[in-house]
């Protein structure tokens, strides 16, 4: 609303400014300010704007920032309507210019408020100091001490005067106005340089910026009357604070986020290794009940892994086949080491009783619903392709994959292995009896794999 009195159209301006008409730096900012403060002053609602949808910036720097950003355009939009209306005799001009000259001067301390308010709680929350240091504690009192000073002058015209042409001119005690500013500026700066190192470099230039750059305009503006650089520079200032609390807020999210990233992949490795290691002690445990066995699950899962391997299946289930096939015999812990070690020729009370392992190993590991497959292989292991296995005298693609791989793999290394009733067979005789039991007892892609595997191991490696 304010902005609609303003007797200026920006658009006819722009252009104006770059006339070739040539002028000195200070002419060229005298005759352009207005439409920089009318640029800033849509640049400062816009970052206020934004202040208050930042999320990842703690509240309390949120607010100050915000309140910051407001004074900011309050400071240049009054800034503005003083110059607009400078000279302006009528009786809305003469309360404009009074007005807007008293909220530049109430907005310059406003903005050092907040930014003290806001370095507060900056070191507060990155933990270099417990408590608010007396310094910045001096600061906000010397700024309202400002502030009623300010106050104060309207009534005894100590800052400034107003001739009857309604034109705003300094007053000998104009002066002060700029020891309260400035005062608590060089405390701010003092605290910035003892702890600048603490901070991040981008949060630490700007707010060292801030401090800094307003006192050269001043000193500037001080010999160069009808120019707002203090204003101008300040505000500046107030944006590039957020702008450079943003970046530094998107790293910090960026760093975090990839740290939790590298958080939650060590967790899924460290679980995947327990895993990998719990169960490979299972099956250690399960070997060790019979002597002759020793090694047998692990061999087995290796068979199973090339198999799954060369038979075209992804990472997942290539991991998968391998720890079902690692605790495919983990139902003969239930099984008496008597029967397990047992020399001779087992009676069919004994081979019953051996079978009954593939139920109770179903029954140990279908606990884990988060990994159906480890009891698939336990289940059905010795299903045949024919449908004359057992438990359940499947047969054929009815039989699950991973049972089909480890039926290959547990057959050929039980072969390849010593027994108690015999040595490790031949590799001939190994590669004929899995011939002979394609599409009988085994599935013929991965029996016809395993002899692959068999004919490439020209040593024989592959064996016990």
């Amino acid at each position: 609303v304010i902005l609609g009195y303003q007797k200026l159209h920006f658009k006819q301006d722009f252009y104006k400014m770059f006339s070739t008409e040539k002028m000195s730096i200070m002419e060229f900012l005298q005759r352009h300010q207005l439409n920089f403060m009318l640029v800033l002053t849509g640049i400062c609602a816009s970052v206020a704007i934004l202040v208050l949808f930042t999320d990842s910036m703690p509240k309390k720097q949120r607010l100050n920032v915000f309140l910051l950003e407001l004074s900011a355009m309050l400071l240049l939009v009054s800034d503005r309507l003083a110059y607009l209306y400078r000279g302006d005799t009528s009786s809305f001009g003469w309360w404009m210019v009074r007005i807007s000259n008293f909220l530049v001067f109430l907005q310059i301390l406003l903005l050092i408020y907040f930014f003290n308010n806001y370095m507060i709680h900056l070191y507060l929350h990155e933990k270099c100091f417990d408590s608010v240091p007396k310094r910045l504690s001096v600061a906000k009192w010397i700024l309202i001490a400002g502030i009623a000073l300010l106050v104060a002058s309207q009534f005894t015209g100590l800052y400034y005067t107003f001739d009857t042409m309604n034109r705003y001119h300094r007053a000998k005690g104009l002066i002060l106005c700029y020891v309260f500013p400035l005062a608590a500026l060089f405390l701010q700066l003092s605290i910035i340089l003892q702890y600048y190192s603490k901070l991040n470099v981008l949060v630490s230039l700007p707010i060292l910026m801030f401090t800094t750059m307003p006192v050269a305009a001043t000193a500037i503006q001080f010999f160069a009357y009808g120019l707002s650089l203090t204003n101008l520079s300040i505000v500046g200032m107030s944006i590039v604070l957020y702008v450079f609390a943003l970046i530094d807020l998107n790293a910090t999210v960026q760093k975090a986020r990839k740290r939790e990233m590298e958080l939650l992949k060590e967790e899924q490795n460290n679980l995947s290794r327990m895993f990998a290691e719990t169960a490979a002690a299972l099956a250690s445990a399960i070997d060790a009940k019979d002597r002759y066995t020793h090694g047998h699950s692990n061999r087995v899962a290796a068979y199973s892994k090339e198999i799954a391997i060369r038979s075209g299946k992804n990472e997942k289930e290539v991991r998968e086949i391998y720890f079902a096939a690692l605790l495919h015999d983990v139902g003969k812990i239930g099984v008496d080491e008597s029967i397990i070690n047992k020399k001779d020729s087992l009676t069919k009370e004994e081979f019953d009783e051996i079978k009954k392992h593939t139920v109770w190993g179903w029954e140990i590991l279908s606990k884990i619903t988060h990994s159906p497959y480890l009891s698939m292989a336990a289940h059905y292991h010795h299903e045949k392709y024919n449908g004359s296995g057992y438990p359940e005298g499947l047969s054929g693609t009815n039989i699950p994959d991973v049972a089909r791989i480890v039926a290959v793999a547990d057959a050929y290394d039980a072969m390849t292995s010593k027994r108690s009733y015999r040595d490790i067979m031949p590799q001939s005789t190994v590669r004929r009896e899995i011939e002979k039991g394609i599409g009988i007892q085994f599935d013929p892609e991965y029996a016809k794999i395993m002899i692959e595997m068999m004919d490439e191991d020209n040593n024989f490696i592959m064996r016990e």
